[in-house]
């Protein structure tokens, strides 16, 4: 019997909350835009040199928004959903 109680309870409930996936998509959307800024840049013909390659947006900029959006990811993840939750219950 207290293993399907057990079940029932637990089957509506998510891992994450409302908060974290917010954040998750915050931290995905600075990654996918870092590596958009980052790509581009290069050459069709091997023996031409193209010194667009350095620009600021992909060798400071891009790398920062990337890191940014990680930043964001661990934070989402390590986010307690049910924080707020517990000090009602109290």
């Amino acid at each position: 019997m207290g293993e399907q109680k057990r079940k029932q309870d637990s089957k509506g409930d998510f891992i994450f909350g409302k908060k974290n996936y917010k954040f998750m998509l915050i931290g995905l959307a600075c990654i996918v835009i870092g590596f958009i800024l980052m790509s581009g840049g290069g050459s069709d013909d091997p023996n031409v040199f193209d010194p667009s390659i350095f620009s600021w947006r992909r060798i400071r900029l891009a790398p920062t928004l990337v890191l940014i959006g990680f930043g964001f990811q661990v934070y989402a993840i390590l986010l307690n959903p049910n924080k707020t939750k517990s000090k009602e219950k109290k």
